[in-house]
């Protein structure tokens, strides 16, 4: 299917402007259609997520006891 795509989309190229954009708003719509109900996370969102998974590949996160004394001291206040 990617030689199909790759030529079509060669050709799409030398289509006048507003077939092109004809397309690109099906394919925009398709792809709504596809996604809907699905939640995209903004872009600050991606990096905190990043940032959370490359502490926990470096083993930076809390023990189950760091997380209770956490909370213990919270109750207290």
């Amino acid at each position: 299917m990617t030689k199909v795509w790759d030529e079509l989309l060669r050709r799409v190229q030398s289509w006048p402007e507003n077939a092109q954009q004809e397309l690109a708003q099906v394919a925009l719509e398709i792809e709504a259609e596809l996604n809907r109900g699905h939640y995209h996370a903004a872009p600050d969102e991606l990096a905190g997520i990043d940032r959370g998974l490359s502490d926990i590949a470096k083993g930076k996160f809390a023990s189950a006891e760091d997380i209770e004394s956490m909370f213990a001291k919270h109750r207290q206040k």
